[in-house]
């Protein structure tokens, strides 16, 4: 479990500049995240220590970066500022308790379940979210407290400083992999801005990042049943969105690396992260889709760069914070955009007109939701709305061939899913009173599906009896012939032809 993946040198060595290339990135990110959650910037940077590093470690997919994250800040903001940061603390570590409980249960493999217009979707409306959070860097505080665009000379050096960047992160690899681009990129442009002496935005003009070692920390709340009720709803929220957001994340960087990571191992390491976060004053977190992207794309590939990038910001926060402050944001807004680019899935836009319309829908109405709202919203939305999409067109499938047998009596042969979708067009089908006095519905070619289907059958059945007709029910499992009501002594039951499928049944045990 604690492998940390490397065996040979130069794993050793890409690891260790992945992981410090993204420490380099988290700081900014951890100090945004944290004011949008309205708590101080050290409880930001440790939540992307601790997240990190315990993420790293017990998580199921090495290589995939953890920290505090704005989809889980947004949600924390009304919290705070209602109750204060110490229910804070106490709601991650309940957050992180409701997400242990997901991977006990492995419930990790319901992501499976996401479509690939919803993935897409997901990977699209984040690259645009990424691309619009690195604007506010083009911002600076007047003197009224009023924040402003850059425009002018300042301008013209912060955009100048974002393109050497992307460029030195584009050329580089070219040349030479010895080094990853986005951290050779930081560190040229930052070596360049302090010996021309620019006057640009630094880290350091966000906040100091200066500070101790994580202390143990109890949350400052009653213990009772009070307090269990404020904090429930939001650690509800907040484990559904960071399972999520890791979990598509993971399969993200699957496709990538072309390896598996473990969904359920993962759901226990978000899980132990946060719990453990939660009593040393952090906000908590989950995977950062960009930061992962930096990590891949700059060789980190195994639980070291994860585990070296917490390290680094750690000594950050302990050691070196008059120096990481001085580097300017333009190279970081720099690595960010790339991210983006890299991020966001163009051949989307190519096959827009090839693939069917409602997957084409799926796919633009999970970006925008996930821009407008959260990305919590966005999956669920986008997998209902598939999910609906799919019952609906199945609904359609479902006919009958109708013929005499040899004996006289009327044969409606039922093809497709009889299921909640379906039930009315199926009732549609029959007219008793067209039909003779022996009427045969076989079942063979078709498969009940859940308690509506059951119902629609039992429906259908009370027609006939009505109607003076004899009918009878053929191959229906023997789960349906249990569950129906009014048509039970109807179904002919032949043991070796009988299905053997289950019905979705809230009835049956």
């Amino acid at each position: 479990m604690f492998k940390l993946g490397c065996a040979s040198r130069v794993c050793f060595k890409n690891e260790i500049l992945s992981g410090l290339t993204v420490a380099l990135a988290l700081v900014p990110e951890a100090v945004a995240f944290a004011f949008v959650a309205g708590v101080d910037p050290l409880v930001g940077l440790y939540a992307a220590f601790m997240v990190g590093l315990l993420a790293s470690i017990f998580g199921g997919r090495p290589g995939m970066i953890s920290g505090a994250t704005g989809s889980m800040a947004v949600v924390m903001v009304a919290l705070v500022a209602q109750h204060g940061v110490e229910y804070l603390f106490a709601a991650v570590v309940l957050t992180g308790l409701i997400q242990m409980g997901a991977g006990v249960l492995r419930l990790g493999k319901f992501i499976r379940m996401v479509p690939h217009p919803v993935m897409l979707g997901f990977v699209n409306g984040l690259a645009i979210v990424i691309f619009l959070a690195q604007l506010q860097h083009f911002q600076v505080i007047a003197e009224d407290g009023s924040k402003q665009w850059l425009s002018g000379e300042p301008l013209m050096i912060f955009a100048g400083l974002i393109a050497l960047t992307m460029s030195i992160i584009y050329f580089l690899p070219k040349l030479t992999g010895s080094i990853p681009a986005a951290l050779a990129a930081i560190i040229v442009v930052s070596l360049l801005a302090l010996g021309l002496q620019l006057d640009t935005v630094t880290v350091g003009d966000l906040a100091s990042i200066q500070g101790g070692f994580p202390a143990f920390h109890l949350p400052a709340v009653p213990l009772n049943f009070e307090t269990l009720l404020i904090i429930l709803p939001y650690a509800l929220v907040l484990a559904a969105i960071g399972l999520i957001e890791s979990l598509l994340t993971l399969s993200l960087i699957d496709e990538i690396t072309n390896t598996r990571g473990r969904g359920n191992r993962e759901c226990l390491g978000q899980g132990i992260a946060n719990t453990v976060t939660g009593v040393f004053g952090g906000m908590g977190g989950c995977a950062m889709i960009g930061q992962s992207m930096i990590n891949v794309n700059s060789g980190g590939r195994q639980r070291l760069s994860g585990v070296a990038a917490a390290l680094f910001l750690l000594m950050f926060i302990l050691f070196t914070s008059p120096l990481i402050e001085r580097i300017p944001m333009a190279a970081l807004v720099g690595v960010m955009f790339v991210v983006v680019i890299a991020t966001f899935e163009w051949s989307s836009l190519r096959i827009m007109g090839k693939i069917p319309a409602m997957d084409a829908f799926v796919l633009i109405l999970v970006s925008a939701v996930t821009v407008f709202t959260d990305l919590a919203v966005a999956v669920v939305v986008g997998v209902i709305v598939s999910a609906l999409a799919f019952a609906w067109e199945h609904a359609k499938h479902i006919n009958i061939k109708s013929y005499d047998d040899e004996q006289g009596s009327r044969v409606h042969e039922l093809n497709g899913p009889l299921f909640f979708g379906s039930v009315n067009n199926f009732l549609e089908l029959f007219d008793p009173s067209q039909d003779p006095d022996d009427v045969i519905i076989e079942f063979q070619n078709s498969r009940v599906a859940d308690h509506s289907a059951i119902e629609a059958i039992d429906t259908l059945a009370e027609r006939y009896i009505r109607a003076g007709k004899t009918l009878h029910l053929r191959h229906l499992s023997e789960e349906c012939r249990q569950l129906l009501k009014k048509a039970g002594n109807l179904v002919e039951v032949n043991v070796l032809e009988d299905p053997r499928y289950h019905v979705a049944d809230d009835q049956v045990s």
